[in-house]
C-alpha cells in the first residue's frame, strides 16, 4: 500500500486551517505549522482572569453556499451562534441605527472557538516559525527558526500574509513571491478596556473618525458573560502612523477617545493593547488561491480572494479541494 500525500500547511489562521481540514478529509497526512502558540491567526481571543474578547475579527458574514453550509455546520457544533446585537454608525452626525446587512455570526463562546475547533485532529505544531523552504517537487524541507528541519513533504501550503510569504515563496516559486509582494495590508491597533459605570446603550459601532472605526461591547455576543468589556478597534491611517509606538502610549489614547466619543464617564481599565501588523487586505488578488501543481507549491489566505473571514476559509477550502484534482 501507498503511503498517503504528506502536506505542510505554513500557518494557522482560518485559510490554512481550512486547508489542512479538507486535506486531511481527503486522506492526505497534513502537519500544520504556526509561529504563535496556538491556532487563530486574526480569529484570536484575548482573554484574562474574569475577562475574554476577540481581539481580531469581530464576526463574520456568509453569502457562498459553502461556507453558509460550513458555517450551519459550526452552529451545530455549538462553536458558532448569530449575533443580533444592536448596531450603530458613529460620527459627528450622532448615533444611527444599522437596520440592514446579512446576519453576523461570531464564534463561541468566544471567536477562537470556530477555528480551534477546525485544528481538532490535525497535527498542530505551535510556537514554529518556518523560515525557509528547501528541497525540491516531491521533496520539501521546512526549515526553522531554532535551526531544526521538518520534511520531507510532497506538497507545501504558504497561509501567511503576504509580506511574511514572500521570503519563503522566492526560492520556490518565485512568480508567486512577486504577487504577494504586490498585496499592501493594512495594520490595526486594538484595545480592550472594561467601563465602569454607565456604558453606550448601543453593543457595536461602526466609528467615522480619525482614531477609531469599530468599538463593540464583547459581552453582547452570545455565549459571553460579562457586559463590562469592551474592544476597539482603531482607524487605518491612525494605526499606520502609530503603528511602531508603545502599546500603552497607544491604548491609552484609544481608551481615551472612547471615552469622549461615547460620553462614558466611569473609569476604563485597559485590559490588553495589541497591534495587528497585517490587519486588512487593500488590494486583494482575485484568483481565489495560488497553486503550482507540479511543483507542489501553493499559496491560500483572505488577501488571495477578498479582505473578509469568509474568503480566507473559501481561499483554504478552494485550493485543497485543487490539491487533491491534481492528484497530489
Amino acid at each position: 500500500m501507498s503511503k498517503p500525500t504528506h502536506v505542510a500547511v505554513i500557518g494557522a489562521g482560518l485559510a490554512g486551517l481550512a486547508c489542512a481540514r479538507r486535506l486531511r478529509e481527503a486522506g492526505m497526512q497534513v502537519a500544520v505549522l504556526e509561529k504563535a502558540r496556538g491556532p487563530g491567526g486574526r480569529m484570536t481571543t484575548a482573554r484574562g482572569p474574569d475577562w475574554q474578547a476577540d481581539l481580531g475579527a469581530q464576526y463574520f458574514t456568509a453569502r457562498h453556499p459553502e461556507f453558509v453550509a460550513a458555517v450551519e455546520e459550526w452552529c451545530r457544533q455549538g462553536v458558532a451562534a448569530p449575533w443580533d446585537g444592536r448596531l450603530v454608525r458613529v460620527g459627528a452626525g450622532g448615533v444611527v441605527d444599522v437596520d440592514d446587512g446579512p446576519q453576523r455570526w461570531v464564534g463561541g463562546p468566544r471567536m477562537s472557538a470556530v477555528t480551534r475547533n477546525l485544528a481538532q485532529e490535525l497535527d498542530l505544531l505551535p510556537a514554529t516559525r518556518v523560515t525557509g523552504i528547501t528541497g525540491e517537487p516531491g521533496g520539501w524541507w521546512l526549515q526553522t527558526e531554532e535551526g531544526r528541519s521538518a520534511g520531507a513533504f510532497h506538497a507545501v501550503v504558504v497561509a501567511v500574509p503576504p509580506a511574511q510569504a514572500v521570503p519563503l515563496l522566492q526560492l520556490v516559486a518565485p512568480e508567486f513571491a512577486e504577487r504577494a509582494g504586490g498585496v499592501a495590508m493594512r495594520p490595526c491597533w486594538s484595545v480592550v478596556v472594561r467601563v465602569d459605570g454607565e456604558a453606550p446603550d448601543f453593543d457595536a459601532a461602526f466609528v467615522a473618525d480619525d482614531t477609531l472605526r469599530w468599538l463593540a461591547r464583547d459581552g453582547s455576543k452570545p455565549g459571553r458573560e460579562r457586559s463590562d468589556v469592551w474592544i476597539a478597534h482603531a482607524a487605518g491611517a491612525f494605526s499606520e502612523a502609530r503603528l511602531e509606538d508603545d502599546a500603552g502610549s497607544v491604548g491609552r489614547d484609544m481608551a481615551e477617545r472612547v471615552r469622549s466619543m461615547t460620553g462614558i464617564t466611569g473609569p476604563t481599565e485597559i485590559l490588553r493593547c495589541h497591534r495587528w501588523r497585517y490587519s486588512q487586505c487593500m488590494a486583494p488578488l482575485d484568483d481565489g488561491y495560488l497553486l503550482a501543481a507540479q511543483q507542489g507549491v501553493g499559496v491560500c489566505g483572505d488577501w488571495c480572494h477578498g479582505s473578509r473571514v469568509e474568503d480566507a476559509w473559501l481561499s483554504g477550502h478552494a485550493l485543497a479541494g485543487a490539491l487533491v484534482d491534481a492528484g497530489l
